[in-house]
């Protein structure tokens, strides 16, 4: 909500695309930004609504199209006061190349659009006005958002300082609720439903019933000769996960399977908000980007609740201790801190070396520093390949992030995996 005010406030803003995966709350989190930012409102949605394509059809003259909203709409709005919503525009190709002539009109119109598909959009450049839109992308709650959506207010603002003995203080309190953030994730409809009703069996239907909306949506979106591919990906992710090695093997999928066969099920998946990828680098090199292996990555889902869900781990291991952090060898754990970096708009990565040897689970940039981070899902810790990492490389920073409480070594610092995120932020500059 403070990057939608800081947009607002633009002298010269360009409309606004929020782009993220279906239910996410892209829909509610506009509506409530115009109720609380703007006098006035107005909510369009394409899907099904031919009226409003047809008008999109004709030309791209701004004040005809502003005259229709205002018939759509039933009320003679100020478009100089006014937010001016479209949802769901991919729907409507044309209404989505219209935002350059807002972005190019006089009048400086408050404009914000979102659609669940716009990431085959920005993948194949169709109709997109590049360049003259901002951009800004939704994602499901994080752990900070999760604790202060449970009414945990002051243990999220202590993330955020650097009193690390106060934060070891209340170590087990985290870990506590890292458990239950495992089994909820993020996704907004599992964490409100948890606040009100307190029933994790509850919650594991709504995460049940996202995922077959989603499998509903291959079938309407995805094209058919992609389907079966795509479904079979998607099915694969828990197990490829569950490997001691997490790199995505396509033989997993099926017997035989081929790289050229999956490529664009899996780009479709990704493009969708399903998944994320992390590219494995040989060199942690600057920039990582330049060092990247296109063919050679590992495979993560958009929220680790979907993926307890998907993996039909019971609500019963939230009973013991550490069980749920050591359930399909860590994957809950590193999926967890691939949802936190690709929040934070990170670029994953991983790193190793050739005769694989070493592995260092993330790779991340942040301004002029490479960061390695090995991750661990149990407290008792061994880093044989954060140690040759360093050796070999002399990193500024190495982190290794797990269940033990934070402490400062002289070749790494052990950051306690709800701490990450937070603590990662003192690289940007």
């Amino acid at each position: 909500m403070d990057s939608l005010i800081e947009w607002k406030n633009k002298s010269k803003r360009k409309p606004l695309i929020i782009h993220g995966a279906r239910q996410v709350g892209k829909t509610w989190l506009m509506k409530e930004f115009g109720s609380l930012y703007f006098k006035d409102s107005v909510y369009i949605n394409f899907d099904n609504n031919e009226k409003l394509k047809n008008v999109f059809d004709l030309d791209y003259n701004i004040e005809r199209i502003i005259s229709a909203l205002k018939i759509e709409s039933e009320r003679n709005f100020n478009p100089e006061n006014t937010l001016i919503i479209f949802d769901e525009i991919q729907e409507c190709p044309k209404a989505l190349t219209a935002l350059k002539y807002f972005c190019e009109s006089e009048r400086n119109f408050y404009v914000i659009a979102a659609g669940s598909l716009l990431g085959m959009a920005l993948h194949e450049g169709t109709n997109f006005p590049v360049g003259k839109v901002d951009l800004k992308y939704l994602y499901p709650l994080s752990f900070y958002e999760f604790l202060l959506a449970t009414k945990n207010e002051s243990l999220a603002e202590l993330l955020k300082g650097k009193d690390y003995d106060l934060i070891n203080a209340y170590h087990e309190k985290y870990c506590e609720l890292l458990k239950l953030y495992y089994f909820i994730g993020g996704m907004p409809e599992a964490v409100a439903n948890y606040i009100e009703y307190d029933d994790l069996k509850q919650v594991r239907e709504i995460q049940e019933n996202l995922i077959s909306y989603y499998e509903s949506d291959f079938s309407k979106h995805a094209p058919k000769e992609s389907l079966m591919r795509i479904q079979l990906v998607w099915n694969s992710v828990p197990s490829q996960l569950a490997k001691e090695n997490r790199k995505f093997i396509y033989r997993l999928i099926r017997e035989g399977a081929r790289a050229k066969d999956f490529e664009l099920a899996i780009q479709w998946l990704s493009d969708y908000g399903l998944i994320y990828k992390s590219y494995r680098v040989k060199k942690p090199g600057f920039p990582l980007n330049f060092y990247e292996e296109l063919f050679c990555f590992k495979i993560f889902m958009l929220d680790v609740g979907l993926l307890a869900a998907k993996s039909k781990l019971s609500a019963k291991v939230l009973l013991e201790k550490n069980e749920i952090f050591t359930e399909f060898k860590g994957s809950l754990t590193e999926q967890f801190i691939a949802q936190e970096l690709a929040c934070s708009r990170n670029n994953l990565y991983y790193y190793s070396n050739e005769k694989s040897t070493a592995e260092i689970d993330f790779v991340i940039q942040k301004e002029d520093i490479i960061i390695p981070i090995e991750v661990k899902a149990q407290e008792n810790l061994k880093s044989r390949s954060l140690k040759m990492y360093c050796q070999k490389y002399s990193p500024k920073a190495a982190l290794r992030s797990s269940m033990s409480k934070y402490r400062k070594e002289e070749w790494m610092t052990n950051v306690p995996l709800f701490l990450l995120s937070e603590y990662l932020k003192q690289f940007d500059f």
